[in-house]
């Protein structure tokens, strides 16, 4: 039998903690600690971070408190991290906006500018790859991402759908479907050429056939059930540590010189700005994690950064 003690962290007083937990096991893991402390005082398991004295979180729940440095009579940390929703069905609610507001505007582009005019091409297969590329992380959302947490905090959702539905939703297709953009405003020029358009629509769908690869190859790394990480390797990961993200920006950058339009532009600079934030995240995550072992690259810009 293991005993542990389980305090709440910081100062503030707990009707539930501390309170002692006595796990029948000789090798208890993480998970079977959290089962036991729901047990006790009816606090799901998705919603408790565990510490140990040094701060360091146990964040797998397969693992085995002694693998993880926790002895019996040990005390650790626990902090409620509020009510959870799955990142499934994060994921899904904030796709699911520029899937809906894109063809709002196109189809109801007569009612919202109050002009009747006849869109461009241009118009037509920007909202195609829109359609594309929220269709396709929708689908990788529900057959082929493998979550490392089962759950975030419920407030997320909304604050991640505000980027989806916000920027890559009404920024975008405000602007992009006017009459500015129609057949008669874009006759002879630049982007009602079929060179421009197909051009730039194959390097998005490089970009989406890249990125759908490297997905693949991640699941492929983690059994189900699991948090269990390896070296990723393979298209793309010989030369940055996020090549996902990296063909992401390809995506991204294609879409906004297919439109030209400045609220494209803006979405993706912040969207490339934000997946360089986590790509470095990652990259040190990968380097501490396998130290020697980890190949040299770059984080998401092969040979820059």
């Amino acid at each position: 039998m293991v005993s542990i003690t389980v305090k709440p962290r910081g100062t503030k007083p707990s009707k539930r903690f501390p309170l002692t937990v006595d796990l029948p096991s000789a090798a208890p893991t993480v998970s079977d600690l959290k089962a036991a402390i729901a047990a006790k005082v009816k606090l799901n398991a998705n919603r408790q971070r565990l510490t140990t004295a040094d701060k360091k979180v146990l964040d797998d729940d397969a693992k085995t408190l002694k693998e993880l440095g926790v002895a019996d009579g040990d005390s650790l940390e626990i902090k409620d991290l509020g009510p959870q929703i799955s990142w499934r069905t994060v994921f899904l609610t904030e796709y699911f906006g520029p899937l809906f507001i894109h063809p709002a505007f196109y189809f109801g582009s007569k009612l919202i500018y109050r002009r009747e005019f006849e869109h461009s091409k241009m118009q037509k297969v920007a909202l195609g790859l829109i359609l594309g590329h929220y269709l396709k992380r929708e689908l990788e959302t529900i057959f082929v991402h493998r979550f490392s947490s089962a759950t975030m905090p419920v407030f997320n959702v909304f604050k991640n759908s505000g980027h989806y539905w916000g920027l890559s939703g009404l920024l975008i297709a405000a602007p992009l479907y006017g009459p500015w953009n129609g057949a008669s405003a874009l006759a002879g020029s630049t982007r009602a050429s079929d060179n421009w358009i197909y051009g730039w629509a194959g390097v998005w769908l490089f970009g989406q056939i890249s990125n759908l690869i490297t997905h693949l190859n991640l699941r492929s790394l983690r059994p189900p059930g699991t948090r269990t990480r390896a070296i990723p390797r393979g298209y793309g990961f010989d030369l940055v540590s996020c090549p996902n993200y990296f063909f992401e920006t390809i995506v991204w950058v294609a879409f906004t010189f297919l439109t030209l339009d400045w609220a494209s532009a803006i979405f993706t600079a912040v969207a490339v700005a934000q997946m360089y934030v986590w790509a470095l995240k990652k990259h040190s995550r990968y380097r501490k994690e396998f130290g020697k072992d980890y190949p040299r690259r770059k984080a998401m810009f092969p040979f820059l950064a």
